[in-house]
């Protein structure tokens, strides 16, 4: 029998919401700017499964550094408040789609990417 792998998309919070999209839950520590919390539809905001602030500097300041920044997060993900965040992330994942939102203008490389393939790896 095979694991079915979970349904986690990725969107920046500033695309519109689709009715198709979940769960919409913002894994970013900073609220986005310039978009009102009515307008980026977000169903929970998970502070504490962002990076750290000194991680997302880094990763800001080098981002030749992604692979780093990878490894680094998934260390903070593996502990405490992170850690609790992680574990009600998943309940949402089993229960139904879920799309994670990020503000990022890289949309390859963002900390809901990272986010994303630790789960589903």
């Amino acid at each position: 029998m095979t694991k079915r792998r979970a349904r986690i998309a990725l969107k920046r919070v500033y695309d519109p919401p689709a009715a198709s999209d979940g769960k919409r839950v913002l894994v970013d520590r900073l609220w986005p700017r310039g978009i009102s919390k009515d307008e980026a539809k977000v169903d929970l905001w998970l502070k504490a499964i962002a990076p750290s602030d000194a991680l997302r500097r880094k990763i800001h300041a080098d981002p030749a550094a992604w692979s780093d920044f990878v490894e680094a997060y998934a260390r903070e993900l593996s502990q405490a408040p992170a850690s609790a965040a992680v574990e009600e992330l998943r309940k949402l994942v089993a229960a139904g789609p879920l799309i994670l939102l990020f503000a990022s203008k890289n949309v390859e490389r963002n900390n809901a990417t990272a986010l994303r393939d630790w789960l589903q790896g």
